[in-house]
């Protein structure tokens, strides 16, 4: 019988969860059981030695390696020659993503960390990188361990401005370590069964089919399924609501979305349905959590972060009007590029995709409502004239207005006899 893998807690900090990191130092002196990591992890092995098996690919840790685990992989020690002892660093990884992604300057190429840090995931560290990176590992320490002063009222801010700072300065060293001596080896670095989970959570607000899944691993339907429900003891569906817990915590913290909002941007059924499972995953009611916990400036907040989640709120509310990607850029200050990777990072979508995806949702609502014309409710919701809209109506429900409309029509009949 097929035992289910442990999955980690969401939170970096059992007794804060707006913690952007936590670090501690822990030591393993024999063979683990796998663990499913939902938060974003770094180990830096101090002594000892041993093998890892990551995504199902295998490792030797010895004194100098630097460990990468992302959202939703699978670790397991497999074997200890000796103790291993080891700085653990778990952090939100979106956070920094987006930190990342909002820094980018003009001249920059697209800055995308998740894709380099699956690819290399373990990295060793020479005689003159160790020491660098092991001092940012204690500053994180020092900083995390003592909470912020509130003599002034900027100490919060710099606390925070220290600590992001030093996770991107840590993500890159890491990076660069990983392309300059390429001292890491995956004994098979082909695509596996265990990447699914990580698939999963970095296109969550992707329709997700176990269609596509099948097509992307080359497995039937129902080896993705199984693989699923054995691997988390979850289905499928469940999975993905439990995956985008995380990414609802952020939106309530940093934007002033309804609650249906939220839903219809995140790809939950409806504001019921997001409620109820944000509650059922967290303990907590979705609009408690964000009166306990939306303060801003508490939360390690940059200016270029909270602008990422205005970016998604000034799209949404202002749909209609004749929005371009020149214009709403210049409106915070950034470029065309670095917009569409914020959006793509936050929502999943490039600027185009998001606005049509908003709008057919708003068209849809003004075709089961109204008895106005499909050219009229094209230009109420921002395009130009009912073939845009048709074009765009097809990409997101695969249907036509008119077809939509009869359809909505005939099931009012249905319930109506």
């Amino acid at each position: 019988m097929v035992k289910t893998v442990c999955i980690q807690d969401i939170y970096r900090s059992g007794q804060d969860y707006r913690k952007i990191c936590s670090l501690d130092t822990e030591i393993i002196d024999k063979p683990t059981t796998p663990l499913i990591h939902r938060m974003s992890r770094f180990w830096l092995i101090i002594k000892g030695t041993g093998v890892l098996k990551l995504q199902d690919r295998e490792y030797n840790l010895y004194p100098g390696t630097i460990v990468s685990i992302l959202p939703w992989q699978i670790s397991d020690i497999i074997q200890v020659d000796s103790p291993l002892q080891y700085f653990l660093l778990v952090y939100y990884f979106d956070t920094v993503n987006t930190l990342m992604k909002a820094s980018c300057n003009t001249d920059a190429e697209s800055v995308t960390p998740i894709e380099s840090m699956s690819s290399c995931p373990v990295v060793y560290c020479g005689q003159e990188d160790y020491p660098v990176i092991r001092e940012i590992f204690e500053q994180l320490r020092q900083e995390t361990e003592v909470k912020p002063m509130m003599s002034s009222a900027t100490e919060p801010l710099y606390h925070s401005l220290f600590l992001k700072s030093k996770l991107v300065e840590l993500i890159i060293r890491f990076q660069r370590i990983g392309v300059q001596n390429h001292k890491f080896c995956s004994i098979r670095p082909a695509i596996q069964k265990s990447d699914i989970l990580h698939y999963m959570y970095n296109h969550l607000s992707q329709k997700l089919t176990l269609a596509e899944l099948s097509r992307l691993f080359y497995l039937s339907e129902s080896s993705v399924s199984l693989y699923i429900t054995q691997t988390t003891g979850l289905s499928f569906f469940n999975l993905l609501h439990e995956m985008r817990v995380g990414k609802t915590m952020d939106f309530l913290l940093h934007t002033n979305f309804t609650m249906e909002e939220l839903a219809e941007i995140l790809g939950f059924a409806d504001s019921s349905h997001f409620c109820k499972v944000f509650a059922a995953r967290t303990g907590m009611k979705a609009n408690d959590f964000r009166k306990t916990y939306q303060n801003i400036r508490e939360l390690c907040n940059i200016e270029m972060t909270e602008d990422a989640y205005g970016i998604v709120s000034y799209i949404y509310r202002n749909y209609d009007r004749k929005l371009t990607p020149k214009e709403t850029a210049g409106r915070f200050h950034i470029t065309i590029r670095e917009l569409n990777t914020l959006l793509l990072h936050l929502v999943e979508k490039n600027f185009s995709d998001f606005l049509s995806f908003i709008r057919v949702n708003r068209a849809s609502e003004l075709l089961k409502n109204t008895g106005k014309s499909i050219t009229e409710i094209a230009i109420d919701v921002g395009y130009n004239n009912s073939k845009t809209l048709t074009r765009n109506f097809l990409r997101f429900r695969t249907l036509t207005p008119g077809a939509f409309r009869q359809h909505v029509e005939l099931q009012e009949d249905s319930l109506q006899t």
